[in-house]
């Protein structure tokens, strides 16, 4: 009875232990204005095995929040941790030119370079932590 005490107790701490080692990307990331001037607020976390993006709040070239279809779109997806800060595989889609890129991603503190590439044309932005 006592071995399976222990094993209950070891169990649960595991448990406990891999649900706060959150990726350290998870969280709300401001994106760099588009052509339009146009930014958004956008969640990282987890989807299946893979990381994800979701537009959360979207804000006009003013700075102003403003309705838009695409809030609660997801905008990056597949993206899969490969160590170091660095991200890979993913796809990213870009609302100001309605365009999905092969994309990577490197985090470097409260910082996070994303960039992505169709048919050799590449664009990269650096995102702030908001939370």
């Amino acid at each position: 009875m006592r071995g399976w005490k222990f094993l209950m107790a070891a169990l649960a701490l595991g448990l406990a232990a891999g649900v706060a080692q959150a990726d350290p990307v998870e969280g709300v990331w401001q994106t760099q204005p588009g052509d339009d001037g146009a930014f958004g607020h956008v969640r990282i976390a987890p989807c299946g095995g893979a990381i994800c993006g979701t537009l959360v709040r979207a804000y006009g070239g003013d700075g102003k929040p403003r309705e838009t279809e695409t809030l609660g779109r997801r905008i990056v997806w597949d993206m899969a941790a490969e160590g170091g800060g660095a991200y890979g595989g993913g796809k990213i889609w870009a609302p100001d030119r309605d365009k999905t890129y092969a994309s990577k991603m490197m985090l470097d503190g409260d910082r996070l370079k994303v960039s992505g590439c169709v048919i050799g044309i590449c664009r990269t932005q650096t995102w702030a932590r908001v939370e």
